[in-house]
């Protein structure tokens, strides 16, 4: 099997579960814009010692669950399964809990934050704002297909508040690991 198919030449792509729409339709976009921000978490894992590349890896993998959720048809939604192929709610909980965590440590801050602190903060503020980008592009979806029984715009809106709290603990040097949220 070779990476082209030649089946995206008509300026179509292929959903999960089958179905094809144009590559410029909300589905796409937002799925493209999930990719983006695991790319982007990608280079913050690069560059990040541990725990925080154990817990960047953990998102990348949780973002591939919301990406797979946005790559299915509407007709096909039956076919998802919580945690895998759909994003939870208890997914949503999980973050809410690591973002807690890191507040009770380091607290909030009291002024507005200038990216820049560290190279790995500055990193993760670059992956908050393509992850609030993909999260514009799956209102927009979800607006669009009249899907209301996902959980993956609040997903993306904790998970920006996530990492806008990992860049401010990294600043500290503190992020807490899976272990410690669960």
């Amino acid at each position: 099997m070779k990476i082209y198919t030649r089946k995206g030449d008509d300026g179509s792509t292929g959903l999960f579960y089958g179905g094809r729409v144009a590559k410029d339709d909300s589905g796409p976009e937002a799925y493209g814009a999930v990719d983006e921000a695991v790319s982007a978490l990608g280079a913050v894992r690069a560059i990040a010692s541990e725990p925080l590349a154990e817990a960047v890896l953990a998102v990348q993998r949780d973002l591939f669950v919301a990406a797979a959720e946005l790559a299915t048809g509407a007709d096909n939604r039956s076919k998802l399964v919580d945690g895998e192929s759909r994003v939870s709610e208890t997914m949503v909980t999980a973050l809410e809990v690591r973002i807690d965590q890191i507040e009770d440590r380091s607290g909030m801050p009291t002024e507005f934050v200038v990216p820049g602190g560290s190279v790995v903060a500055a990193a993760l503020d670059v992956a908050r704002t393509t992850i609030r980008r993909s999260e514009r592009r799956a209102v927009s979806h979800m607006r669009a297909t009249g899907i209301a029984d996902s959980f993956v715009v609040p997903y993306l809106n904790r998970l920006a508040d996530y990492v806008y709290m990992m860049a401010r603990a990294e600043e500290e040097k503190w992020v807490p690991t899976r272990e410690q949220t669960e």
